[in-house]
C-alpha cells in the first residue's frame, strides 16, 4: 500500500472513528426533543379528550388555555378545573388521562360534579405536591396507591362519597401537611400507621362512619394544629398521648362513642383554643388540668355521663368565652364567686343536679342557661353597674322570693316551673316583652298564683267574713259601673278604628299610606315607647336613635327617631313628603324596608322592618354572635350589602348614595341574612343639596376625597364598602391596616393571619376561595383615587360570577398578591 493510499485509508478510519463517537450523542438529542414533543402533544391530547376544554379547540397552544399552567419547557405542571361539565358523560373523572402529565404539580377538580371513582392511575403523578378533588361526587375507595405520591403536601378528598377504609399506605406521605377526608363515607378504624406523618398540620375526618379506637400513634404529630375527628362512631378512650401535641389549637372529638374519663394530659395543651368533646359517654370527673388552657375560647363537655364538681378555675380563665356543661351529672354549687366582669360570655350549665343558690356574679356572662337543675333560693340583683346579662333562663328550679323589674329589660329571660311568688312584682309580667317562639305566659307560668290581702281560705269569725254583706253588695255595683266604662271604651274604640280602616281600605297598606300627619300612627309608637323612653333603645345612628316598637296589632317594627330638624318650614314638608314616598317605594332583598313615617311637631321618625339579630357591627363585637357568622355567612352578608349598594346606585331614579355605609348600618334577620339600612336619609334631611355636599357619615368610613372636595359620589359608597367587606372578615375595623396598606411590610402579610382569629382557618376550598374575592374586590374599593375604584354594580356581579381558584394555596396568599391589577382576572 502506498503512502497515498495508507493516508486515504487512515483518513477513512478517523472519519469512522469520528462518526462513531458522535452518533449516539446525536441519537440521543433527537430522541430528547422527540420525547419532550410527544410529552407536549401527549398532554394537549389528554386535555381535549377530557372534554373540559371544549371552548379552546381554536387556540392550539394548550398553555394559554384558562386554568392551565405549563413550565418553560411547555409541559403541564398546574391543571385548574375550572367549571362544571355540560353534560352527565363529561363528569367522570376518567376521563381525564392522568398518565400524559408527567410533570404535573398541582391538579384541582374542585367543585366540577365530577363521578366515578379515583384512577390508580393517579399514582404516575409523581410530581405532584397539591390533589384536590373535594366536593365531587367520587365513589368507591380511596386507592391504595395514593401512597407513592410522596411529593404531597395537600391531599384534599372531603364532601364526596368514598367508602372503604383509610388506606394505610398514606403513610408513606412523609412530607404531606394537610389531609382532609371529611363528609364522606369511610368506615374502618383510623390506621396507626398515620402516626408517622409528623409534617401534618391539618387532619381532617369529620362526619364519616370511622369506627375502632383513637391510635395512641397520632399522639406524635407534634406539628399538629387541627384535629377534627368528630360525628363518627370512634369508640374507646381519648389517647393520654394527645397531651403531647402541643401545636394543637383545635380538637373536635365530638358525636361519638367516646367513653372512660376526660385525660388531665389535655391540660398540656397551651395552645388549645376550642375543645369539643359533646355528644359521647364520657364519665369522671373534669380534670382540673383543664384551668392550665390559658388560650381556651371554647370549652363543649355537653350531652356525657360527667359527674362531681365544676372546677372553679374554670369561671377564672381569661379568654374563656364560651363554656357548654350541659346534659350531665353535675353537683355541687355553681362556682363562680371569683368571677371577674366582664368575663365568659355564654354559660350553659343546663340539665345537671347542681344546687345551692345563684351567685350574684352571674350578671358577669352575657348568656346564661341554669334551667334544669336544682338550684333555690332568691335571683340576685343581676343588672348592676357592671353587668353584661342579655339572655337568662332559670326554668325548671326550685328558686323562690321576689323578682326585680330590671329582668324585663334582658333579650330574653324564661323564669317558668319554679315557685316565685309575684305577690311583690305585680308589674314584672307586663315588662317582660313578648318573644318570637315564647308567649309571654310561659315565660314566667307554673309559679304560684299572685296573691293579695285577701286570705284564700277565710275563717268564719275573722274581720273578713263580718264585711262579707257589704262586699256581696257593693262589688256587683261595682262591677256594673265597669262594664259600662268598658263596653263606652270598646265601642269608641271599634268606631275609631272602623273610620281608620276606611280609609285602609281605600289607601292600602297601614305603614305605607299614614296620613302624613300621623295622627294616629302618632299616638300608637308614643304609647309604645313611653314617649321615646331610653329603655327601648337598641341603637343611634347619625341621623337620630332607633326604637324596637311592638304596635298595638302586634306587629314589631323599629323606629328612627331623626334629629329635630327645619319640620315647621313648610318647603321642608313637601320635600319630606316626596323623598318618603319615593324611597317607600324602594324594594330589594337586602334592603330595609320602609313601612312609612310621621311628620309631627313634636319629633319625626321613620318606621323600618324590624331585624331580629340587630346590627353586624353588634355581631361582630360579640365573640358569641361573631362564631355564629362562619366564613360562608359573612361572605354571604358581604354579597347582600353589594346588591343593595348596586341597586340603590344603579337601579334606582334618581340613583340614591348612602352616605354612611358602616357596618352598623348593616342588619341582620333571624338567619343572619344581611339587609342594609338608613338609606336615603342623608337627602331626605337636605333635599336641596343638589351637589350633594352634605358632609355626613362615620368616622372610620368614610372616602378619603370628602376632606378636600366634599363632593359626595357613588365612589365613597364603594369605599365604605370596601371598610365594612374587610371588617366582616377581620372581625374588627381595619383602620390601621387600611392606613398602612402603601407599606411593604403590610402587603408582605399572609391572608390567613388578617382573618378574625375567633373562627378556625377555612375548611372548604370554596370559602377560601371566596374569602380571597372579597379581600381583592375590598382592597380595589379602597383605591385612594375615586376613578380607579370599581362600580358597586361591578363588585356585585363579580361576587356572583363563576369563579377560578388561584393557582396557589390558601395558607400561602399574601395580601401584596392580592392588590396586583390583573388579580380579579383569575377569579371570573
Amino acid at each position: 500500500m502506498n503512502q497515498s493510499s495508507m493516508a486515504n485509508c487512515v483518513c477513512s478510519l478517523l472519519i469512522m472513528a469520528l462518526y462513531n463517537m458522535l452518533l449516539p450523542s446525536v441519537i440521543v438529542t433527537s430522541m430528547t426533543h422527540s420525547s419532550n414533543s410527544s410529552t407536549i402533544n401527549e398532554e394537549r391530547q389528554a386535555l381535549l379528550q377530557s372534554g373540559w376544554w371544549n371552548d379552546y379547540l381554536n387556540i392550539s397552544d394548550h398553555c394559554a388555555w384558562d386554568a392551565i399552567t405549563c413550565n418553560e419547557a411547555g409541559s403541564v405542571i398546574i391543571i385548574l378545573g375550572w367549571k362544571i361539565p355540560p353534560s352527565e358523560e363529561l363528569r367522570r373523572l376518567q376521563n381525564l388521562n392522568m398518565t400524559a402529565f408527567p410533570n404535573l404539580e398541582v391538579l384541582y377538580l374542585y367543585g366540577m360534579s365530577l363521578r366515578g371513582s379515583i384512577p390508580k392511575e393517579i399514582s404516575t403523578l409523581t410530581k405532584l405536591t397539591d390533589l384536590y378533588l373535594s366536593n365531587n361526587h367520587l365513589q368507591g375507595s380511596i386507592p391504595v396507591e395514593l401512597g407513592s405520591l410522596t411529593q404531597l403536601v395537600l391531599l384534599s378528598l372531603y364532601n364526596n362519597s368514598l367508602t372503604g377504609s383509610i388506606p394505610s399506605t398514606l403513610s408513606q406521605l412523609v412530607n404531606l401537611r394537610y389531609l382532609l377526608l371529611s363528609f364522606n363515607q369511610l368506615e374502618g378504624a383510623i390506621p396507626a400507621e398515620l402516626g408517622n406523618l409528623t409534617q401534618l398540620i391539618g387532619f381532617y375526618l369529620s362526619n364519616n362512619s370511622i369506627t375502632g379506637s383513637i391510635p395512641s400513634s397520632l399522639g406524635q404529630l407534634q406539628n399538629l394544629t387541627i384535629l377534627l375527628l368528630d360525628s363518627n362512631r370512634i369508640q374507646g378512650p381519648i389517647p393520654e398521648e394527645f397531651g403531647n401535641l402541643k401545636s394543637l389549637h383545635i380538637l373536635y372529638l365530638s358525636n361519638n362513642l367516646l367513653t372512660s374519663t376526660i385525660p388531665p394530659t389535655l391540660g398540656r395543651l397551651e395552645n388549645l383554643t376550642h375543645l369539643f368533646l359533646d355528644s359521647n359517654q364520657i364519665e369522671g370527673h373534669i380534670p382540673l388540668e383543664l384551668a392550665n388552657l390559658s388560650n381556651l375560647d371554647t370549652l363543649h363537655l355537653s350531652q356525657n355521663k360527667i359527674s362531681g364538681l365544676i372546677p372553679p378555675k374554670l369561671f377564672q380563665m381569661g379568654k374563656m368565652h364560651s363554656l357548654y356543661l350541659s346534659s350531665n351529672l353535675l353537683s355541687g354549687s355553681i362556682p363562680i364567686e371569683n368571677l371577674k366582669c366582664p368575663s365568659i360570655a355564654t354559660v350553659d350549665l343546663s340539665y345537671n343536679l347542681l344546687n345551692g343558690s345563684i351567685p350574684s356574679q352571674i350578671g358577669c356572662v352575657n348568656n346564661l342557661d341554669l334551667s334544669h337543675n336544682f338550684l333555690k333560693g332568691e335571683v340576685p340583683s343581676l343588672l348592676g353597674k357592671n353587668s353584661i346579662l342579655d339572655r337568662l333562663d332559670l326554668s325548671y328550679n326550685n328558686l323562690t322570693g321576689k323578682l326585680y323589674k330590671e329582668l324585663a329589660t334582658l333579650t330574653y329571660i324564661n323564669l317558668s316551673y319554679n315557685s316565685f311568688d309575684f305577690s311583690q312584682d305585680l308589674d314584672l309580667k307586663a315588662h317582660i316583652p313578648d318573644y318570637c317562639s315564647f308567649p309571654r305566659d310561659s315565660l314566667i307560668s307554673h309559679n304560684p298564683p299572685n296573691f293579695t290581702s285577701c286570705d284564700p281560705s277565710p275563717q268564719t269569725n275573722s274581720p273578713t267574713s263580718k264585711a262579707k254583706p257589704i262586699t256581696v253588695i257593693v262589688l256587683p255595683i261595682i262591677g256594673i259601673i265597669l262594664g259600662v266604662i268598658l263596653l263606652a271604651l270598646y265601642f269608641a274604640r271599634c268606631f275609631s278604628k272602623t273610620k281608620f280602616e276606611g280609609g285602609l281600605a281605600k289607601n292600602g297598606d297601614l305603614f305605607s299610606v299614614w296620613n302624613y300627619d300621623g295622627k294616629v300612627a302618632f299616638e300608637d309608637i308614643i304609647e309604645a315607647t313611653e314617649d321615646f323612653h331610653i329603655k327601648y333603645c337598641i341603637g343611634t345612628g347619625a341621623y337620630g336613635s332607633v326604637y324596637r316598637v311592638q304596635l298595638p296589632t302586634g306587629k314589631i317594627v323599629a323606629v328612627k327617631k331623626l334629629h329635630q330638624m327645619e319640620a315647621q318650614n313648610p318647603s321642608f314638608d313637601k320635600s319630606f313628603r316626596n323623598e318618603v314616598k319615593m324611597l317607600t317605594e324602594i324594594c330589594h332583598r337586602n334592603i330595609v324596608k320602609l313601612h312609612g313615617f310621621c311628620l309631627h311637631n313634636r319629633c319625626m321618625f321613620l318606621v323600618y322592618q324590624y331585624m331580629e339579630s340587630g346590627s353586624l357591627f353588634y355581631a361582630l363585637n360579640n365573640d358569641v354572635e361573631a362564631q355564629e357568622l362562619n366564613w360562608s355567612k359573612r361572605v354571604n352578608i358581604i354579597k347582600g350589602m353589594a346588591n343593595a349598594l348596586s341597586y340603590m346606585h344603579h337601579d334606582c331614579t334618581p340613583p340614591i348614595i348612602h352616605r354612611d355605609v358602616t357596618s352598623s348600618n348593616v342588619l341582620l334577620n333571624s338567619h343572619l341574612q344581611a339587609f342594609v339600612s338608613d338609606f336615603g336619609t342623608a337627602r331626605l334631611l337636605d333635599p336641596d343639596s343638589s351637589n350633594q355636599t352634605l358632609v355626613v357619615g362615620t368616622y372610620g368610613y368614610i372616602a378619603p376625597e370628602l376632606a378636600y372636595t366634599l363632593t359626595v359620589s357613588e365612589k365613597c359608597d364603594v369605599f365604605s364598602f370596601g371598610v365594612v367587606a374587610l371588617e366582616t372578615l377581620m372581625g374588627r375595623h381595619p383602620g390601621e391596616f387600611i392606613s398602612s396598606l402603601s407599606n411593604s411590610s403590610t402587603q408582605n402579610i399572609l391572608l390567613k393571619d388578617l382573618l378574625d382569629s375567633r373562627l378556625p382557618l377555612p375548611v372548604f376550598p370554596k370559602d377560601a376561595q371566596d374569602i380571597m374575592l372579597v379581600v381583592a374586590l375590598a382592597l380595589a374599593c379602597l383605591c385612594f383615587q375615586p376613578k380607579s375604584r370599581p362600580s358597586m354594580q361591578q363588585v356585585a356581579q363579580e361576587l356572583c360570577a363563576s369563579k377560578l381558584p388561584p393557582p396557589l394555596p390558601f395558607y400561602k396568599i399574601s395580601i401584596a398578591q392580592l392588590m396586583t391589577p390583573d388579580i380579579l382576572l383569575s377569579f371570573i
